[in-house]
C-alpha cells in the first residue's frame, strides 16, 4: 500500500476524520444531543432513591413496612432541661416552672403536635438534673427544617427566663435548618467554584483563552446532557442529590482531561511543523484512541459499583459511568469539528505575560522531568525500590483501617452550638439522641399476646442491659404497627452501641416479640443502619474489586497487545489506591497531620469511603496511565529503542499530565474545604491519590519498571495471539504522509 493510499485504523481515528470533513454537522449534532437529553430529562423528571430502598436487611424491611403502612413518621424534636452546676432536681419547683414553660411554649407556636412532658413519660436523667420534652413537627418531615425556626425562638425565650436552667433544643427538624443555614451553601460553592478553578488552570497551560475555554466547554456540556439523561434513566434506577454531586465531580475532572488530552497533542504536531490536517489526523489516531481506551476503563470501573446493592452507590456509578462516556463520546466527535473550525484561531486570546512556550522538535519537553528521567533510567533499581518502598510505607495505616457512619460530633466538631446539646444529650440520656427503632408489624397490634410482648420487649431492653431507658412505644391502631424506642447504652460510641443493638437483635427480640406468630420485628435507626450498610458493602467488597480488577486488565491487554503492560497496569493503580488509603487513615481516623488540612482526628473514616475511592481512582488513573503508556509504545513503533522510547513517552507527556493532574487536584481539594469530615475525607483522598499517581507512579516508578522490563513490556504469549487486536499501528510519520484519506477512501478536510 502507498502511502497514498494510508487508511487510517480505529473507532477514534475514524472518528475524528468524519468530524473533520462535516464539522459543521458534527457539531450540531452534538448541540442537538445535548438540547434534547436536557429536554428530555426536565419531562420526565428526576426519580430519587426511596428510605426503602437504600439498604437491604433489617433496616430496608423496616422501611419497607413504614411506605407499605402509609404512615409518614413526623420529625421529631426535644427540648433539653438542664441544671447548670447540678444544684437543681427535675423535682423542684423552679425546675417543673421551666419545663411547664416550655410545654406551653411550643404548643402557642402550632408548629407542633403530641407534647409530652418528662413527668409523664419519665424521661427524667438518672442523676435528676437532666429532663426531655418531646414533640413532633406538624407537616412532612422532609420539610420540617423549614418551619421550625418559631419553635426554637419559643425554647430561646424560655431560655431568658430560666438562666439558671440549660434548655436547648435538638431534633432533625432543628438539625436540618441548623446544618442548611451553616453549610447549605457549602456543596453549591464548591460546585461553582471548580469550573473557575479549572479554567484558571488551563489559561496557564495554553497560554490563551479560546484553548482553555474549549475543555471546560466540552466538560460542561457533557455534564448537561447528563444531568437530563439521568432523569430519564431514573425512572429505571433510581437517582440522588449526591449521584448529582458525583457526577458533577468526575464529570468535570474526565471531561477537561480527555480534551486536553487532544487539544495538546494537536498542538504539538502543528509546532513541530504539521500542517493542519496532518496534526488533527495524527491526534485522532493517537491520543484519540488513548481517550477512548481510558473512557471505556473508567467506565467499567464506575460500573463495578452497581455490584454493590446499594442504591446510593448504584445511582452513583450509573451517573459517572454515562458522563464518561459522554465525555468520551464528545471528545473523539466534536473537538475535532471544532479545531478543524477554528484552525489557528485556538490561539485567539492569548495572555501576553504568558507568553508563547517554546517547543523543541515539536515536543513539550520538561525540563524537570527531564533531569528526574535521567536520574531514574541510569538507575532504575534503585528508583523501583525507593519509590515502591516509600508508597507502600504511606499505604501501611491502611492495614488498621475502621469504618463507621460518622456520628454528629464526628462530622461537625463540636463549634456548633447543637453539636454541644447533642453531647449533653447523650451524656445525660446514653442513646437518647439516636435510639434505636423496632418497627413491629401484627395481624392486630392490640392483640393481648402482642401487647404482652411489647411489654416484655421494653422491660427485657433494659434489664438486658441494652438500654437504660426509657424505651417508647407508639402505636399506630389502624395500620396495625407499632414504633418501639429504643435508647442503646453505648450512645454516640458506635461500638458499643452497635453491642447493644447486636443484644436487641439476637437476644431480646427472639425471647419476646419472636414468640408470637406472624409478627414481624425489624429493629432499625441510625445504629442498625450503619451496621448493616457496613455488612451489605463488605459482602460486595470482593465481587466489586474482582470485576474492576479483572476488566480493566483484560481491556490493558487488548489495547496494548501486551501482558507485561497488563499486569503492571493493575499493580502500579494498586499501589496508588493503597497509598490514598494510607493517607486518609493517617491524617483522619489517627490525626496526624490533621490540622494541615483542617481537619480532626475522628478516630474513623466514613462507611462509603474505601470502595467509592478505590472505583473512582482506579478509572481515573487510568486516564494518565493510558496517555504516557500509549505514547511510549507509539515511540517504540518508530524504532526506538525501549529507554529512549521511555524517555520520549514520559518526557513529552509530562506537560500535559501535570496541567490535568492540577486541575484534577484542584477540584478534589475543593471538597476538602467543606466543613463535613466526610466530604474532606472524600476530597483530601482523592486529590492526594491524583497526585501520588501523576508524580510517584507515572514519573518515577512506570519507568523505572519498564526500563527494568526491557524488551519484556512488549511480551504476549504465543497462546494470546488470537486475542483482539484494539491497537493503533499509524505512527505520526506514516500519518503524515501525503494525502491520506479516512476509512470512507475520501481526502480528509480541515
Amino acid at each position: 500500500m502507498g502511502n497514498g493510499d494510508i487508511r487510517v485504523r480505529g473507532l477514534a481515528a475514524r472518528a475524528g476524520g468524519w468530524s473533520a470533513r462535516h464539522r459543521w454537522a458534527a457539531v450540531g449534532i452534538w448541540v442537538l444531543f445535548v438540547v434534547l437529553a436536557m429536554g428530555l430529562g426536565s419531562a420526565a423528571g428526576r426519580v430519587d432513591v426511596k428510605d426503602s430502598d437504600q439498604l437491604k436487611g433489617e433496616t430496608h424491611t423496616a422501611a419497607r413496612i413504614v411506605e407499605d403502612a402509609g404512615i409518614d413518621e413526623p420529625a421529631s424534636e426535644t427540648v433539653l432541661i438542664q441544671a447548670r452546676g447540678g444544684d437543681l432536681k427535675a423535682t423542684d419547683p423552679e425546675f417543673r416552672d421551666a419545663v411547664e414553660a416550655v410545654v406551653r411554649a411550643v404548643e402557642g407556636t402550632g408548629r407542633v403536635t403530641e407534647v409530652t412532658s418528662p413527668y409523664d413519660t419519665k424521661t427524667i436523667s438518672k442523676d435528676g438534673h437532666s429532663a426531655l420534652v418531646q414533640f413532633d413537627m406538624r407537616g412532612e418531615s422532609d420539610t420540617a427544617g423549614e418551619r421550625v425556626e418559631p419553635v426554637l425562638k419559643a425554647v430561646e425565650g424560655v431560655q431568658e427566663d430560666h438562666e439558671s436552667l440549660r434548655i436547648e433544643e435538638i431534633g432533625g427538624a432543628s438539625m436540618m435548618k441548623t446544618f442548611d443555614d451553616a453549610f447549605g451553601d457549602d456543596f453549591k460553592k464548591a460546585e461553582y467554584s471548580a469550573v473557575p478553578v479549572a479554567l484558571g488552570i488551563l489559561l496557564i497551560a495554553f497560554g490563551a483563552l479560546v484553548a482553555a475555554l474549549l475543555p471546560v466547554l466540552l466538560a460542561i456540556t457533557a455534564i448537561m446532557a447528563t444531568m437530563g439523561l439521568m432523569g430519564v434513566v431514573s425512572h429505571v434506577m433510581p437517582m440522588s442529590d449526591t449521584a448529582n454531586s458525583v457526577m458533577l465531580l468526575v464529570g468535570l475532572a474526565v471531561g477537561v482531561d480527555y480534551c486536553l488530552f487532544y487539544l495538546r497533542r494537536e498542538r504539538e504536531e502543528r509546532e513541530a511543523g504539521r500542517d493542519a490536517q496532518t496534526a488533527l489526523r495524527i491526534a485522532a489516531a493517537t491520543s484519540g484512541r488513548a481517550i477512548v481506551v481510558s473512557g471505556v476503563t473508567v467506565c467499567v470501573a464506575m460500573a463495578g459499583m452497581l455490584f454493590t446493592g446499594l442504591a446510593e452507590f448504584e445511582a452513583m456509578g450509573l451517573a459517572s459511568l454515562m458522563v464518561v462516556a459522554v465525555a468520551m463520546v464528545g471528545s473523539v466527535t466534536v473537538l475535532p469539528a471544532l479545531l478543524s473550525l477554528l484552525g489557528e484561531r485556538v490561539e485567539k486570546g492569548r495572555l501576553p505575560f504568558l507568553g508563547r512556550r517554546k517547543r523543541s522538535g515539536g515536543s513539550q519537553d520538561s525540563r524537570f522531568w527531564t533531569a528526574v528521567l535521567r536520574r531514574v533510567l541510569a538507575k532504575p533499581v534503585i528508583a523501583v525500590v525507593v519509590a515502591a518502598g516509600a508508597l507502600l510505607a504511606i499505604s501501611a495505616p491502611a492495614l488498621g483501617m475502621k469504618t463507621q457512619q460518622l456520628t454528629l460530633d464526628q462530622e461537625f466538631g463540636d463549634s456548633l452550638p447543637i453539636v454541644q446539646t447533642y453531647n449533653r444529650l447523650n451524656d445525660a440520656f446514653p442513646g437518647g439522641s439516636e435510639p434505636a427503632e423496632v418497627i413491629v408489624k401484627a395481624r392486630d397490634i392490640n392483640a393481648p399476646e402482642v401487647k404482652s410482648a411489647l411489654a416484655d420487649f421494653r422491660d427485657r431492653a433494659i434489664s438486658s442491659g441494652a438500654s437504660r431507658g426509657p424505651v417508647e412505644i407508639k402505636l399506630h391502631d389502624a395500620q396495625n404497627v407499632a414504633f418501639v424506642y429504643v435508647p442503646l447504652v453505648g450512645g454516640s460510641d458506635q461500638d458499643k452501641a452497635g453491642a447493644s443493638l447486636d443484644t436487641l437483635r439476637d437476644e431480646v427480640r427472639p425471647a419476646t416479640l419472636g414468640k408470637v406468630d406472624g409478627l414481624e420485628g425489624p429493629i432499625t435507626g441510625q445504629v442498625a443502619g450503619s451496621k448493616d450498610f457496613n455488612d451489605q458493602l463488605a459482602g460486595a467488597v470482593v465481587p466489586v474489586f474482582a470485576f474492576v480488577v479483572v476488566f480493566a486488565f483484560v481491556l490493558m491487554l487488548l489495547s496494548f497487545r501486551s501482558l507485561t503492560i497488563a499486569v503492571t497496569s493493575i499493580v502500579l493503580n494498586l499501589l496508588s489506591v493503597g497509598a490514598a488509603y494510607g493517607i486518609l487513615v493517617a491524617v483522619f481516623q489517627h490525626g496526624w497531620g490533621a490540622s494541615l488540612v483542617g481537619a480532626d482526628g475522628v478516630g474513623a473514616i466514613i462507611t462509603w469511603l474505601p470502595l467509592f475511592l478505590f472505583v473512582i481512582l482506579f478509572g481515573l488513573s487510568m486516564d494518565y496511565h493510558v496517555f504516557v503508556v500509549s505514547r511510549i509504545r507509539e515511540a517504540r513503533l518508530r524504532g526506538l529503542a525501549t529507554k529512549d522510547a521511555i524517555r520520549h513517552g514520559v518526557v513529552t507527556t509530562a506537560g500535559v499530565v501535570t496541567s490535568a493532574a492540577v486541575i484534577m487536584v484542584a477540584v478534589f481539594a475543593i471538597f476538602g474545604t467543606l466543613s463535613m469530615q466526610s466530604m474532606k475525607q472524600m476530597g483530601v483522598g482523592l486529590a492526594a491519590a491524583v497526585l501520588i499517581d501523576a508524580t510517584i507512579i507515572r514519573g518515577v516508578l512506570l519507568p523505572a519498571v519498564m526500563a527494568l522490563l526491557g524488551e519484556r513490556n512488549w511480551y504476549l504469549p504465543k497462546w494470546l495471539h488470537r486475542l483482539p487486536d484494539l491497537t493503533h499501528d499509524e505512527t505520526p510519520q506514516a500519518l503524515a504522509a501525503p494525502a491520506a484519506r479516512d476509512d470512507e477512501g475520501e481526502p480528509l478536510k480541515v
